[in-house]
């Protein structure tokens, strides 16, 4: 796992993690529940999506949009475990721990809340 402020900056220099921004019904979504309710859906699709073993579909399991959480994942890395592996040195092939699943957490959260600090 990775400090987030390096983690940003690294993130901010990839052109396909940095055209990722919230707009549209995701943007609106998100300022409608708010960020808190947001987590709490991010926790879920954490647990589900992300934190199992063995996905039958990594790679493809986190779409590109339809939720606010979604496009964080795109534009964190956090969408799939090869991207946990190679961009937040989280190893495949066995389940998140509870501390990795945080730190996940942690990183979509601090996205989501610099996407709405921009669009304020």
């Amino acid at each position: 796992m990775r400090n987030l402020d390096k983690l940003f900056e690294t993130l901010s220099k990839s052109p396909f993690r940095s055209k990722f921004h919230l707009q549209g019904k995701d943007l609106v979504y998100l300022r409608t529940k708010g960020l808190p309710t947001v987590i709490v859906h991010a926790g879920d699709f954490v647990a589900k999506r992300l934190a199992p073993a063995v996905l039958q579909n990594d790679g493809k399991q986190t779409p590109f949009r339809g939720h606010p959480v979604f496009v964080a994942q795109h534009a964190t890395a956090c969408c799939c475990r090869g991207c946990l592996e190679k961009w937040h040195g989280i190893a495949r092939g066995r389940a998140l721990a509870p501390d990795e699943q945080a730190y996940v957490l942690k990183v979509l959260e601090r996205w989501l809340h610099n996407e709405m600090s921009k669009l304020a």
